[in-house]
């Protein structure tokens, strides 16, 4: 992100998609996107974040078992 320090997304927070881009790229996230597979496609778009999640359940392939993933997600919405 362009603010030095800041390591997290705020829901309620509109945000350019390539500030986004740059989060993930530097942080062990995951973004949810409303917009399909079109949130890095203009990078000034700006995005609002509407729900973080300290983790989420992921399903193996390796062993068939659901974990639960410490993993900050945010669901981002286009603004």
């Amino acid at each position: 992100m362009s603010k030095p320090g800041l390591n997290t997304l705020k829901p309620g927070t509109q945000y350019k998609a390539k500030d986004l881009d740059s989060y993930v790229t530097t942080t062990d996230a995951v973004l949810l996107s409303t917009n399909d597979n079109q949130l890095f496609t203009d990078p000034e778009r700006h995005y609002l974040v509407t729900h973080e999640f300290k983790g989420f359940f992921e399903h193996s392939s390796e062993d068939g078992e659901k974990y639960f993933r410490e993993k900050k997600a945010y669901v981002v919405e286009k603004a």
